[in-house]
């Protein structure tokens, strides 16, 4: 038996917010995780003090699927086949969006990702590898993904990364690694942990909203 693989055409889904008013409005780009959509991702994203101001973008994985129970479709960014061509699929997914948007006028202010769970890893790889100049990322409950080499990590923005105290899945032995590897490679990283688990915990909402004022006040 063979296994190949071939390249086709695909159409993602990503919802948006914009802000009223003239541009550049900051732009905040954000990934959900697994099981998760668009939808429920903006809705997380828009809680953030201040993300009226922004341009609020949720992209949702390429790898849809319905959930059994309720037949909403949901999605996931990728699985341990053909990882790598996934990761470059979803890497040239998000440099298009972001070229789409600022090709429309759209967000041309600073570059903020975010990610959850395992958006996280998104959000990561769009800072290292997606070609446009990033101010900032907001991650929570998800690790750096091992396909950052040390140089990647190097050129990170400043990083918000949060976690909840009972997360058993993004573990406080996770966390304080990543955060280690972060700062050993001069990434300037803001740790935040909540009481709660896998969740966008309301202290950890909070303290992006201060982080996205400290980008945009640095970006006038």
């Amino acid at each position: 038996m063979q296994s190949r693989t071939i390249a086709v055409a695909t159409h993602g889904r990503y919802l948006l917010e914009v802000p009223p008013g003239s541009e550049p409005h900051p732009l905040l780009v954000g990934f959900h995780g697994y099981a998760e959509n668009a939808d429920i991702h903006l809705e997380q994203l828009l809680r953030i003090p201040g993300a009226d101001a922004w341009v609020v973008v949720a992209v949702q994985g390429l790898h849809r699927f319905y959930d059994r129970k309720s037949e909403r479709v949901l999605a996931g960014w990728m699985t341990r086949q053909d990882r790598e061509l996934a990761i470059a699929d979803n890497v040239q997914y998000v440099r298009r969006i972001v070229d789409a948007l600022r090709g429309e006028g759209i967000g041309r202010g600073p570059l903020v990702y975010a990610g959850f769970s395992q958006g996280v890893a998104m959000a990561y790889r769009a800072a290292a590898f997606a070609g446009h100049a990033c101010a900032g990322l907001v991650v929570l409950g998800g690790d750096v993904p091992p396909d950052l080499d040390d140089r990647a990590i190097a050129g990170l923005p400043p990083v918000l990364l949060g976690r909840g105290r009972d997360d058993a899945w993004y573990t406080g032995a996770k966390a304080e690694a990543d955060l280690a590897r972060l700062q050993a490679h001069g990434a300037a990283v803001t740790p935040v942990v909540f009481d709660g688990g896998h969740e966008w915990g309301a202290p950890f909402v909070e303290s992006s909203g201060r982080f996205l004022a400290q980008i945009r006040l640095s970006f006038r």
